[in-house]
């Protein structure tokens, strides 16, 4: 199972929309999804129209079982939700003398060969919980909105993730993903330059300003399901095939 983090520090540069599209997208491609949200938000769900009464809290501190805590809500896409339990979570995690790091790896070690994907909707900032969730997955995905305070944002977190990288050498950030491109502003394209000239073969195709894309969350609907003639589509299917090609 490939665990793909879609993961960066600073907030509102699309993670949560990155999450339930790529993961819908792979889904779609006859994939089996594991759609995990680490968010005490739970905006995972909501996007996804659903509500859950028992998640990733619930089934990491042993109250529910796999079958009770995950459940499919599309075809081929299992959701484990996040939510105001995972506060509880952290406080157990830091409470813990040593290997708190790796109760997420240690906890969800049973699901490795159930699925063909396991996708990572992360909170914004650095705590216990994205600490863990590093340590859980095997890749990184990090969504970047055309602001240069993001783009400073992600070199910040890169740094961050080397002190992970002593532990875990293979961490990487595997995928830089533009987020709300819009070629109308001039500056989009002149960080587009600046993260070409740092991360190469590490950037994928721009995920374009789309007003569907930020619709959709609020009908419960993916962007394949609220817009299926969109850019939003076009573009998540670019980054499906891309990441699914990288897996073969």
């Amino acid at each position: 199972m490939r665990k793909i983090a879609i993961s960066l520090s600073k907030g509102g540069v699309g993670k949560t929309t990155t999450a339930v599209n790529l993961s819908a997208g792979l889904a779609r491609a006859g994939y089996k999804v594991l759609l995990i949200d680490t968010d005490t938000q739970g905006q995972a769900s909501r996007a996804l129209g659903v509500s859950s009464e028992a998640g990733l809290a619930e089934l990491l501190s042993g109250e529910t079982t796999p079958a009770e805590s995950i459940h499919e809500v599309r075809e081929n896409l299992y959701l484990l939700a996040g939510g105001r339990s995972l506060a509880g979570l952290k406080r157990a995690i830091d409470r813990k003398d040593f290997g708190g790091e790796n109760t997420l790896a240690e906890g969800l070690e049973m699901l490795d060969s159930s699925y063909d994907y396991a996708i990572l909707d992360t909170a914004p900032g650095w705590d216990s919980l994205t600490v863990n969730v590093l340590f859980y997955a095997d890749e990184i995905l990090a969504p970047v909105s055309m602001e240069i305070l993001t783009v400073s944002g992600l070199l910040y977190f890169q740094q961050s993730i080397q002190a992970i990288q002593k532990y875990k050498p293979q961490l990487d950030i595997r995928y830089v993903l533009p987020t709300f491109m819009d070629g109308r502003v001039k500056k989009s394209e002149e960080i587009m330059a600046q993260l070409q000239a740092v991360f190469h073969e590490k950037l994928c195709s721009p995920i374009r300003y789309s007003v569907r894309l930020s619709e959709a969350p609020g009908f419960g609907q993916t962007i394949y399901e609220y817009a299926p003639a969109s850019s939003g589509v076009e573009d998540y299917q670019a980054l499906v095939e891309r990441i699914s090609k990288d897996g073969r």
